[in-house]
């Protein structure tokens, strides 16, 4: 008897654990349609208009300009900046310390990530496809990145907002492909990844604050 219920709890431990694979390696809802690259240019374009609005000097007296970016503009700025990019830029540590995990001869990871720091990793991500939403005061994004050498779709969302000169996030949830993985589980990593990426989370001169509301990032002048 004892042999039928160890046999059946290695089953369905095996069970479990082949779903959860299934869901990290299943491509997820998309946050945001694809774009056609004439929409994206259009979108690139809007963006940058919309930049030099704050980068005018404002008259003794003059309420500080805010001009509202919509998700289809930040995530084709997003793709451009991404396309910009050397092709030699070294994977993220967090690549490497997932590639080197066992596994099956089919080539798919023999276990899903245990924490976030598995997939948020040391160093430089790397991450490509880059997709926006904007949902009420929500910020939605998803990206690819590598664990186990295969592509896997990371989607985050939280508040983004502003300090001292600085883009702040919290986040609200975190998926792995189909995978929600608890918040709490996550907060801890990403700060920490955030504070390593400090530098590029500097609000540009013209800036003083953001933030996201009624479904738009609102920047507002200096």
């Amino acid at each position: 008897m004892k042999w039928k219920v160890d046999r059946i709890i290695s089953v369905a431990t095996l069970a479990a654990s082949l779903i959860a694979i299934f869901l990290v390696l299943k491509k997820p809802q998309p946050v945001a349609p694809m774009q056609s690259p004439a929409a994206a240019a259009a979108n690139v374009q809007s963006l940058e208009k919309k930049l030099e609005q704050l980068e005018q000097p404002k008259d003794p007296g003059q309420a500080p300009a805010q001009v509202r970016f919509n998700s289809d503009e930040i995530t084709a700025a997003l793709a451009q900046a991404a396309a910009s990019l050397p092709a030699n830029v070294p994977a993220s540590a967090a690549t490497t310390a997932a590639g080197s995990a066992p596994q099956a001869s089919s080539g798919l990871p023999t276990s899903v990530p245990s924490s976030a720091d598995a997939v948020l990793g040391e160093g430089e991500p790397e991450v490509k496809d880059y997709k926006v939403n904007f949902d009420g005061d929500v910020a939605r994004g998803q990206f690819v990145t590598q664990i186990g050498g295969k592509d896997v779709y990371v989607t985050l969302a939280g508040h983004l907002g502003s300090k001292d000169g600085y883009a702040t996030f919290e986040p609200t949830e975190f998926k792995v492909g189909d995978l929600s993985i608890p918040v709490s589980m996550v907060s801890g990593a990403l700060q920490k990844k955030l504070a390593e990426q400090r530098d590029r989370l500097k609000l540009p001169d013209d800036v003083g604050n953001i933030k996201v509301e009624n479904g738009q990032l609102v920047a507002t002048q200096k």
